[in-house]
């Protein structure tokens, strides 16, 4: 296929190849994008896969995926904080390794529900 048709295809929302899809890629400017950590993190499982080229707005996808993970440690560290196991002793070492306890438990739900899936 030549260049024409294939931004052709690109613009119009055309079934493309998995050829075409790659030259076009190579003919576009890629513009860089910056994600935040679980946005970088699914990139980087998704490239590990093979398989970030086939998202469509793949830029998108990702600005979604860390804002998905920003409501979601929100949502649950108001849980988990105002659950009984994690309440504030007054103590700084045992109030820092609540803290610290809570992010872990957060961060694996997070890894387990949104970027290795």
């Amino acid at each position: 296929m030549n260049k024409a048709d294939i931004l052709r295809k690109a613009q119009s929302d055309e079934g493309m190849t998995v050829a075409e899809i790659k030259a076009y890629q190579m003919m576009v400017d890629k513009k860089p994008q910056v994600y935040g950590k679980w946005g970088t993190l699914r990139k980087q499982y998704l490239e590990e896969k093979g398989i970030d080229w086939t998202i469509a707005n793949l830029p998108e996808y990702l600005h979604g995926i860390d804002r998905q993970a920003e409501r979601l440690y929100e949502t649950m560290y108001a849980k988990l904080s105002a659950s009984e196991q994690y309440k504030k002793t007054g103590k700084f070492l045992k109030d820092l390794q609540i803290e610290t306890e809570i992010k872990h438990r957060i961060e694996e739900e997070i890894l387990n529900e949104l970027i290795y899936v």
